[in-house]
């Protein structure tokens, strides 16, 4: 049996990553088989690609071509090898988040970003999408101070508002598989929100 496919998404500060070993323990505690990974990155190659889409200077065109060339080799690589040896993947951001930073925040147009989604991936989509939603404001104070931004962290609130509109269009647009889930509670709170929406999906 083919496995499922789940990812997490946000704006940077959203809490996501921080509940990547959370969810990951959840899926373990129900005796899933299951792979954690990241976008962009995933792959030696993809976490080389990283880096320059983190820290190099570049076009929206390229930033968003290098983002699918490192998603191309990680779905090669990683995702559908484990779906089809029925394990499941967590991973941390997928195409989502570049229709989000790289569509909203960039403002590359939706259907070329749309062109490249068919190419890379097919029909190939999460089964489950958590999407931690925080304002703009509430996750710049978060990550404050606690590390040197990357070039997207350096971003303006109006860049990181954009982001997250897409977000939460695209929830709404793909309810069917969308959880959305309110970040700015406490992060007790938010475990709680994230075990019992996952428990729900996985009895349906």
């Amino acid at each position: 049996m083919r496995g499922r496919f789940i990812t997490l998404e946000g704006i940077d500060g959203a809490g996501k990553s921080t509940q990547v070993d959370y969810v990951a323990q959840l899926l373990r505690d129900q005796e899933v088989e299951l792979v954690v990974t990241r976008e962009p990155g995933g792959t030696a190659l993809g976490e080389q690609l990283r880096q320059l889409v983190l820290h190099q200077p570049m076009t929206p065109r390229t930033e968003t071509l290098l983002v699918f060339a490192a998603r191309a080799e990680h779905i090669a690589a990683v995702v559908e090898p484990a779906l089809n040896a029925g394990r499941w993947v967590l991973c941390d951001r997928f195409t989502d988040a570049t229709f989000a930073y790289q569509g909203g925040g960039r403002g590359v147009a939706e259907a070329d970003i749309a062109a490249l989604e068919r190419w890379v991936h097919g029909d190939l989509q999460p089964d489950l999408t958590l999407l931690f939603d925080v304002p703009p404001e509430i996750a710049a104070a978060r990550l404050a101070n606690t590390r040197t931004a990357d070039r997207f962290e350096q971003e303006q609130a109006q860049f990181f508002a954009r982001v997250r509109e897409v977000y939460v269009s695209r929830a709404g647009r793909h309810a069917e598989r969308f959880v959305v889930i309110d970040g700015t509670q406490d992060e007790k709170t938010v475990r709680q929100a994230v075990k019992d929406r996952l428990q729900r999906w996985l009895t349906n």
